[in-house]
This record gives C-alpha cells, sequence and structure tokens, in this order.
C-alpha cells in the first residue's frame, strides 16, 4: 500500500511537471538577452503558451503592454513598436511564467547569408586579420551565428545565441558581415545586430524553399545537375527548412548575400535559381526587403565561363526592386576561390547601404551596362554611375568583343569619351552582340571616379 502511495506521488509529480512546461512561456532562440531588434519598426514577437492563456508583453522603451492569446495549437504572435531610444533595454514576457530578456539594443538588424566567402572568419585566414580581432570589441555591434543544420521540412526554431563583438567572439563569425557592420555602424551611429545563417560550399538550390524550385521544370532540371559533396548539402530547400525559415517573422533591415561559387557547375541556370531566392524570400517575409549582394571574384574555375555567367547572372537579377550589387572582380585573387580582402568587401556593401537604403550622399555604385546601339562603323556603350569613367593605366588591353548571329566573338579596340565607351566594328558588318571581361578569371580594366570596376556583362546591340 505504501509503495503505491508513493507510485501514485511519482505520477502526479511527473504529470505536474509536464503541465507546467506546457503551460510555460517558450520563446525561440531569436529572442534572447543582447539581442537587436529593429529600430523605429512594427516588430514581431512569437512564441508558445498554453492555449487559451493571456500573454503580456512590455519593454523597457516603451510604456505601452500588448497581450495575446495563444491559439489552439499553441502558438501566439503579435507586433509591438520599437523606437530608436539609446542604450541597454529589457523585454518582458509573462504568462504563467515570466521571461525578462535583457541588455537589449534597438539598431539595424541584418540577415547574412551565402556560402564560405560569407561564412570566411578573420580566423580562417584575412588580409590583417590579427589586427581586426584585436581591434573587434564593439558591444554596438552583436552577432548571432546560426548552427549548420538540415530539415525534410520548415522548422520553427533554430540554434544559436546572441553575443556582442569581442576578439573571442569576433574571429569566428563572418569577416565581411563584421566590416560592414564596423562602418555601419561608424556612420549611422547605431547598434548593428547580424544573423549569421551561412554555410561554405552550399549551392543556392539548398537555400530555395523546396516548393519554388519543384514548381518549375527549369530549375528541377538545375538542382538535378548537382554533383554529390563532401562539404555540404545540395537537396532543394534543406538549409532553408532549418536556417532560414525559422526567421521569416523576424524583422531586419535587409538581407546581405554572397554565394554563386557552388553553382558553376549549373551556371546557366543560376539567374532564374538567384531572383526565384530573392523572390521566395520576400513572399516569406511578407515583404519586399531590400537585398544585396557580392559578386563572385574572379578565378580559376574548371568549365569555361562558368564564373563569368554566375557574375552576369548576378548583374542581370538588379532588375528586382530594392537589389544592389558589390562588384569584388578587382581585390579578388585568381588563384585562390577565397580571397583573403573581406575588409574592402565589407565596407562596400556598408557604403551600398548607406546610399541606396539611407540615401546618403556616398558613391557607393559601380558602372553597370545600360545599352549598346550601333550607329555607322561604331558601337556606342552607355553605363549607369559612368562619372569619370576611365581604364586602368597599367592594363589597358581591350577587354571588349563583338560577334554576329553565330555568336563567334571577336577582339575589338574602344575609346573612352564624355563616359562613353565607343568600339569600332572593324569587319564585321552585322554585329549582334558585344561583351566585355569576358572569362572565368578576368580581371576589369575600366573603373568610375569612385574607383569602382565595371561588372563584366554580355549584351545585345540595339
Amino acid at each position: 500500500m505504501h509503495q503505491m502511495k508513493i507510485k501514485f506521488i511519482i505520477v502526479v509529480v511527473a504529470v505536474m511537471q509536464i503541465s507546467q512546461m506546457y503551460s510555460n512561456v517558450v520563446l525561440p532562440a531569436i529572442f534572447a538577452d543582447n539581442m537587436v531588434l529593429q529600430r523605429n519598426a512594427d516588430v514581431a514577437i512569437w512564441g508558445w503558451a498554453k492555449p487559451g492563456e493571456t500573454v503580456k508583453i512590455s519593454s523597457s522603451w516603451d510604456v505601452a503592454e500588448y497581450s495575446v492569446t495563444p491559439n489552439n495549437r499553441g502558438f501566439w504572435k503579435t507586433t509591438i513598436l520599437t523606437n530608436e531610444k539609446k542604450g541597454s533595454l529589457n523585454l518582458i514576457i509573462e504568462g504563467y511564467n515570466k521571461i525578462t530578456l535583457k541588455n537589449i539594443l534597438l539598431g539595424e538588424v541584418w540577415l547574412i547569408s551565402g556560402q564560405s566567402n560569407m561564412e570566411w572568419s578573420a580566423a580562417a585566414g584575412i588580409e590583417n586579420g590579427e589586427r581586426a580581432i584585436q581591434n573587434s570589441k564593439n558591444d554596438s555591434i552583436r552577432i548571432f551565428t546560426v548552427n549548420h543544420k538540415t530539415a525534410r521540412f520548415p522548422q520553427d526554431d533554430l540554434n544559436g545565441s546572441w553575443v556582442g563583438s569581442k576578439p573571442e567572439t569576433m574571429k569566428n563569425f563572418s569577416a565581411v558581415a563584421y566590416f560592414f557592420a564596423q562602418k555601419l555602424n561608424k556612420e549611422l551611429q547605431v547598434p548593428v545586430g547580424l544573423i549569421g545563417s551561412t554555410w561554405g560550399g552550399t549551392p543556392a538550390e539548398t537555400w530555395v524553399p523546396k516548393h519554388a524550385i519543384e514548381r518549375d521544370s527549369i530549375l528541377v532540371k538545375a538542382a538535378g545537375l548537382l554533383p554529390e559533396t563532401e562539404w555540404g548539402p545540395k537537396e532543394p530547400g534543406s538549409i532553408y527548412n532549418a536556417m532560414v525559415h525559422p526567421l521569416m517573422n523576424f524583422k531586419i533591415a535587409g538581407v546581405l548575400w554572397y554565394q554563386g561559387e557552388s553553382n558553376t557547375v549549373n551556371s546557366q541556370y543560376y539567374e532564374k535559381m538567384f531572383t526565384t531566392l530573392i523572390e521566395s524570400w520576400r513572399v516569406q517575409f511578407n515583404e519586399i526587403i531590400p537585398f544585396y549582394f557580392a559578386q563572385i571574384a574572379p578565378y580559376k574555375y574548371e568549365t569555361e565561363f562558368s564564373g563569368v555567367q554566375i557574375r552576369d547572372a548576378q548583374r542581370r537579377a538588379l532588375r528586382l526592386a530594392k537589389t544592389g550589387m558589390v562588384v569584388t572582380s578587382d581585390i579578388g585573387n585568381i588563384n585562390d576561390i577565397h580571397p583573403k580582402n573581406k575588409k574592402d568587401v565589407g565596407i562596400r556593401f556598408a557604403n551600398l547601404v548607406m546610399a541606396d537604403k539611407f540615401k546618403k550622399e556616398i558613391k557607393a555604385y559601380p558602372p553597370l551596362i545600360q545599352k549598346a546601339t550601333s550607329d555607322k562603323n561604331k558601337i556606342i556603350l552607355n553605363f549607369s554611375n559612368a562619372e569619370l569613367l576611365h581604364i586602368d593605366k597599367n592594363n589597358k588591353a581591350s577587354q571588349f568583343e563583338i560577334a554576329g548571329a553565330d555568336k563567334v566573338f571577336q577582339p575589338v579596340d574602344f575609346k573612352i569619351k564624355d563616359n562613353q565607351i565607343f568600339l569600332k566594328k572593324g569587319k564585321l558588318e552585322h554585329p549582334l552582340f558585344v561583351r566585355y571581361s569576358w572569362a572565368n578569371s578576368s580581371i576589369p580594366n575600366i573603373f568610375n571616379g569612385t574607383g569602382l570596376p565595371t561588372s563584366s556583362f554580355t549584351i545585345k546591340i540595339e
């Protein structure tokens, strides 16, 4: 009888513990001490609690109190208003239990994503890396690293934690993202939060929602060309499900993306795959989020034109609204697929964001081809951002080629005048196409007055 009573008590205690566990308010990992919330925004807060329970939310930056009731599955979500209040702040979420998130900052939150060149850290080896590590202490820069993980289906949560920038944390985080945040923080004088969701050696297909690929036969074909690799997954949507989807309710300022090297095996499909990625993320975020990306650098890829096809596909993706591109062709290393100059990439990202999103008077845009027109014995090329267009005095060889309907390209001479480029037609009577710097390892030699290089391109002549 005594033993039965003990067993009964144990069962009751266990049931009470389980009941309490499912009654407690639970938050996803992205909501934690030391986080950065997007300033001046309606910010979504969500989690899980007992169905029907009232969950109250309050903060130290606002007098307002918010309340929400979980649905029959225990999920709740509401939005709260943020402002520009400075300093260390708190967020309180209270239901059956009370959670106080401390040392929160309000600032600019950016999702950092892509493959190895975005993931590459100071510890992995960059120019002046040790100096950057030693000077990295800045509590106004907070970083959240999403752990590598794949999933067959979209997940609700992920693993990671928020920490301030300091030598022991910065050295293992994206160097490009850190230098971006350092510049942005200095120029805007606001905190910067970086959510690093990166994985080296991964193709774009793994970052695109699976359904977005499956409904398009061309994308299905592209995904089928991916080889098995030992360093990362290739299944469509597998990384998106685990490392991006759980963040889709989290308010961000925008995305920084650096990827493409692993898609040189199916480069002819990259423009469609990449634009599908951008558009599908925007659908999931329910917002046309700013999306800025770095063009891959010149490198000796095995397949002819595969690298430059990726670069041109990235250039063409600029047709989407609220996108911007950092050209890296002049700061790469054709013998190293992981160029060590990450600081200039990060600074170019920051300058682009400040000019494009914040409308600062910063010259941050590279020269980009707009159109090519035929006029008698010459072809006229017009560019955007072409002020003080000039050729590198140490590399004056023409990188322009033209072709007719047969697409057999031949080199042509050129001259620069009044920020336009004039090509000689030579013996080709009816040129239809022109291309520039069209090789995997070709380093461009035409720059604007800001010192930014012209992107490689191929274009039809009007």
